[in-house]
């Protein structure tokens, strides 16, 4: 008999979102893979995971999205298993720029280049009607996304811009997944600003004590909810806000700017 359980693949599950998201999910009854990159956390986090679960047992990867052998090995170690929802959520900003070991700017390599590489790979993995779930940010409303220059390499560099553009880019990926890939499902969301790990040092200080900050439950709402929805509710490429669907900044809703930055990502990630 078929093994109709669900499975849910989250990048950047070790803490925050991610892990809020896992364990929700968990106790649904999904199985979840949560990948990371501390080992620690990683085992941490399948604990917390384990002992909510309703279903079976989660599993955990290792995975440095700073390093795209890494992202090959973890598509590679996923070969064959049904994947159901992938939940592009693993993300960081820099205090300076950082080029990684294959070349990139380590924030656009990290938020976008590495999840966009990871999914093509598992393309052939997410059958009809699977979703791609992108953790943007409103912070992608400062951050222009150049296709030609990915890495930032013009001008003056600021981490926060970066990032900005990062977030931008996961927009424009999600849209253009949907009109490449319409037989699956495809979504990016805000998830509000959530006390987490998240950030520079300063910034860091800023996620883990300031006032108003949403729980890591509440900013994982609109992940879960998007994995789990009934899909007529929904609209394919869309960008997401408290579970209402929001025009982003005039740039990712341009479809020949998002066909720009495919390609330019397609080679970058070769």
């Amino acid at each position: 008999m078929e093994d109709l359980t669900r499975h849910a693949v989250i990048t950047g599950a070790t803490s925050g979102i991610g892990q809020a998201a896992a364990v929700a999910l968990a106790r649904q009854g999904w199985q979840v893979t949560v990948v990371g990159r501390d080992p620690g956390r990683l085992d941490a986090t399948l604990g917390v995971v384990r002992q909510a679960a309703a279903g079976p047992a989660p599993a955990g990867l290792l995975a440095d999205f700073a390093d795209l052998s890494q992202v090959r090995e973890l598509a590679a170690k996923l070969s064959g298993q049904r994947v159901d929802v992938l939940a592009n959520n693993a993300g960081l900003v820099v205090g300076k720029r950082v080029t990684t070991v294959d070349g990139h700017e380590l924030t656009i390599q990290t938020n976008h280049l590495a999840p966009f590489l990871l999914t093509t790979l598992l393309r052939e993995q997410l059958a009809p009607g699977a979703r791609i779930v992108n953790t943007a940010s409103m912070a992608h409303t400062w951050g222009a996304v150049d296709p030609a220059d990915l890495d930032r390499t013009r001008g003056r560099y600021s981490s926060w811009l970066a990032y900005g553009a990062s977030k931008r880019a996961n927009i424009m990926f999600a849209a253009e997944a949907a009109r490449r890939w319409p037989e699956l499902l495809s979504f990016s969301f805000h998830p509000g600003v959530v006390r987490t790990r998240f950030g520079t040092p300063i910034a860091r200080l800023f996620y883990k004590i300031g006032p108003g900050l949403a729980t890591p439950e509440q900013g994982a709402d609109q992940l879960v909810w998007l994995a789990t929805a009934d899909p007529a509710q929904l609209q394919n490429g869309a960008y997401y806000v408290l579970r209402k669907v929001t025009a982003p900044h005039r740039q990712a809703r341009d479809a020949q700017q998002a066909a720009a930055l495919w390609e330019a990502s397609e080679a970058a990630v070769r």
